[in-house]
């Protein structure tokens, strides 16, 4: 549901933004721009050589999502919140490799800041899903460390 959310919003801007183009929703905290990124969160590495950048960014999200259906696959039938957790990461790392496979760049256009002083760098649905399963994976692991610590 992730990847089709995703793939959706991410076509929509592509259809209807031309690049650069920013829409205003709400004045001076949230806006809809079309942004290309090549590097990775925050734009992380989309400075480096693309020999590298290109093969790192097509691998990564493959290896990550074989290591995530290893941890699907030993999760417990109860463990819903890592289910979920895990689902979420899923979805954005193939909503976002898709985008590497058909358009060489991951389209960002969630664009929140603070008048024109603070800026959040932009992100997209994926990235938001990742962000969310990996906080729900932090929060499930302490809350399983805090209980086996009570235990102990």
């Amino acid at each position: 549901m992730v990847m089709i959310l995703d793939q959706w919003t991410k076509l929509l801007v592509l259809g209807h933004f031309e690049y650069g183009e920013s829409l205003t929703m709400v004045r001076e905290f949230f806006s809809l721009t079309y942004v290309r990124n090549t590097g990775a969160a925050f734009g992380f590495l989309a400075s480096a050589n693309p020999a590298f950048r290109v093969p790192f960014f097509l691998a990564v999200p493959i290896v990550a999502m074989v290591i995530l259906g290893f941890l699907y696959r030993d999760l417990p039938k109860d463990a819903r919140w890592r289910s979920l957790a895990l689902g979420l990461v899923t979805g954005g790392a193939i909503g976002n490799l898709i985008d590497r496979v058909r358009l060489g760049f991951v389209v960002d256009f969630l664009d929140f800041h603070y008048k024109n002083v603070y800026y959040f760098p932009a992100f997209n649905v994926a990235d938001a899903a990742i962000c969310v399963g990996v906080g729900i994976l932090l929060l499930s692991t302490m809350d399983k460390n805090a209980s086996n610590t009570a235990r102990a």
